[in-house]
């Protein structure tokens, strides 16, 4: 999305709110905007920063071909500062360069900017830096936060923003973006279960590495209804050599979340809900002889448990061995 146009289709009551104040020239000077992944922060976030600095703008919108636009499209403008978590999380340091940079003017202007990406992850320290640059607002500096786990952001830092709640998309209207754009049905029921960025579902598809994965899914449920005694060495000798970063775990466990969900759904009758499998597939009869409705609930709710201590950063390996002892109960 890098334009108000196409941000008022998926969010149409933050466009409304957004477009309204740079109309009137009343742009907060801090905003926290939160949503799930997918639904837009971070192109609202950077439409925001652009319609401070575009050179071109046309109304509201920003031209995206400046030399503005552009640097602020790349997190490389001078005046527009990108911070992310340093590993889980952002440290007091952080915060601490940017009170330096925002110390001196402007390199190309007065204006200022910068964008805190998971602003969820500020420490303690870090969080109580921000809250004296936002209790203390220059006319000429913006905050945009961005965050999806608005409940972790502490409550004097959202008193000072102009907090914008993002809708979770349609998954019926996602899907029929990505069959527009030539998936196939099979493929869009996933991506859409997975993810609400269009780009992300799209690269995904086309990734050998995401093929592997599903399929190393596939295998592991396979294993959990014929050999599980094998579990053990398949996750040190398949699993973790596939799923080495972080965020390549956490995705392993989304598939992982999934298969089991449709394994609950063929318990219940629900073939239609089904985003995984297919309902005729045979693995599915076999593994709901294996996991009763009631394992199934409990394994679900420690993949959960298990996505969390990846982001709390405890060790993968012995992440993935727990959570195996307790789906194989």
């Amino acid at each position: 999305m890098k334009t108000w146009s196409e941000v008022a289709e998926v969010q149409p009551l933050a466009s409304k709110i957004i477009m309204n104040s740079i109309k009137k020239g009343r742009i907060s000077h801090a905003y926290l905007l939160q949503g799930e992944r997918g639904t837009g922060k971070e192109a609202i976030g950077l439409l925001i920063a652009k319609g401070l600095f575009c050179e071109h703008k046309v109304g509201i919108e920003p031209c995206n071909e400046c030399i503005n636009c552009k640097r602020i499209n790349s997190h490389n403008h001078p005046d527009v500062h990108w911070i992310e978590p340093d590993g889980s999380s952002i440290k007091k340091e952080q915060v601490e360069n940017l009170q330096k940079e925002f110390a001196y003017s402007g390199l190309e202007s007065n204006q200022k900017a910068y964008i805190i990406k998971d602003a969820d992850t500020l420490t303690v320290n870090a969080s109580n830096r921000i809250l004296k640059f936002l209790e203390e607002p220059s006319k000429q500096t913006t905050a945009i936060m961005l965050t999806a786990n608005g409940q972790a952001i502490i409550p004097t830092i959202k008193s000072r923003c102009q907090v914008i709640e993002l809708k979770p998309l349609n998954p019926h209207f996602f899907r029929q973006q990505l069959i527009e754009k030539g998936m196939v049905k099979e493929s869009a029921i996933l991506m859409s279960a997975l993810t609400n960025n269009l780009e992300e579902a799209i690269a995904w598809k086309e990734d050998a590495w995401f093929a592997e994965a599903r399929k190393l899914m596939v295998q592991l449920i396979e294993i959990f209804t014929d050999q599980h005694q094998d579990v053990y060495l398949y996750i040190h000798s398949h699993l973790l050599p596939h799923f080495k970063e972080r965020t390549e775990q956490e995705r392993g466990l989304d598939l992982l979340l999934l298969a089991l969900r449709d394994i609950l759904y063929f318990h219940i009758g629900n073939e239609k809900a089904m985003v995984f499998f297919s309902p005729n597939d045979d693995l599915l009869e076999k593994a709901a002889m294996i996991f009763s409705q009631e394992k199934l609930v409990k394994n679900l709710d420690a993949v959960l448990h298990a996505k969390r201590k990846l982001k709390q950063n405890v060790q993968p390996t012995l992440v993935m061995e727990q959570l195996m002892l307790q789906i194989q109960g």
